[in-house]
């Protein structure tokens, strides 16, 4: 290959690792916004539960909702924000790994 193409294609990996790391940043801080407004909400109504039922939606159901029915649809946005919050995150550090290891292999070539 060209030596051009393999600048440009190095500049254009690079690139897009900063946008994913950009992006990255800028989804934890939005859903750390509405994490942190939802769980505003709980916390001046005392409601509590543990990691457990964040991750367990049947134990959500069975041992805290019935507590608090009056706060069902706050409890169920802020464990859906931090299901949302978590798999973008997740996406998004496998998407820089994936580039992040491209960059690493045209470094070497």
């Amino acid at each position: 290959m060209p030596h051009f193409w393999n600048n440009t294609m190095y500049i254009l990996l690079i690139s897009i690792v900063i946008g994913l790391f950009v992006a990255m940043l800028f989804v934890n801080l939005y859903f750390r916004a509405k994490v942190l407004r939802a769980y505003g909400v709980l916390v001046r109504n005392k409601v509590e539960f543990g990691a457990a039922h964040i991750f367990s939606r049947k134990k959500m159901e069975a041992e805290i909702l019935p507590k608090y029915p009056h706060l069902t649809k706050e409890i169920t946005t802020f464990v859906g924000y931090i299901h949302a919050s978590i798999r973008m995150a997740s996406v998004l550090v496998a998407l820089i790994t994936a580039f992040g290891a491209i960059l690493m292999w045209y470094r070497n070539e």
